[in-house]
């Protein structure tokens, strides 16, 4: 599956997809932060900090998702891993365990990347299986730390190592 990077033009895209109640609510980009406006995306885009990548269905059609990397820290070989299916009509199909299986190539093989952690809100299953079938493992458990319609709620904590990552 081949991935690519964001261009002026996308922002606005990806940051509707960002912004939408159904991804925000599983998001922070810090500080509280669960969307992003298409100028702070195109911010993110322009720094090494981050790895940011489209992907499209198996049949190369528009972009349905974005897949990527931040916090990427080359003095320490280590990344956050993130991912938000844009397009839901897709969901289900492998898709985005695809691209993130891409992208966990690339930050292994081109960036020489050691490790890789994600997150993900405890009752947010979907997310969960991707990460499980590109084998990341759960290490650990961030409780109340995540707020969705006022309730309070646990971050599942992932890792992946280098060795350990097969292309799905």
């Amino acid at each position: 599956m081949p991935l690519r990077r964001l261009e002026a033009a996308d922002l606005p895209l990806v940051a509707g997809w960002l912004a939408a109640p159904d991804n925000a609510q599983w998001l922070d980009f810090g500080g509280g932060v669960q969307t992003l406006t298409p100028a702070a995306l195109g911010v993110m885009n322009q720094r090494d900090l981050h790895q940011l990548r489209l992907y499209t269905d198996s049949d190369g059609g528009p972009p349905i998702g974005i897949v990527a990397l931040s916090h990427v820290s080359r003095a320490f070989g280590t990344a956050m891993l993130w991912y938000v299916l844009g397009d839901k009509a897709h969901g289900g199909r492998g898709v985005t365990t695809r691209a993130v299986s891409e992208l966990l190539g690339m930050a292994f093989a081109e960036l020489g990347l050691v490790a890789v952690n994600a997150w993900t809100v405890e009752h947010n299953v979907p997310s969960q299986r991707v990460l499980e079938r590109n084998g990341f493992r759960l290490i650990g458990r961030q409780r109340a730390c995540h707020v969705i319609d006022g309730r309070r709620c646990d971050r599942l904590l992932f890792d992946l190592v280098a060795g350990q990552h097969e292309r799905v």
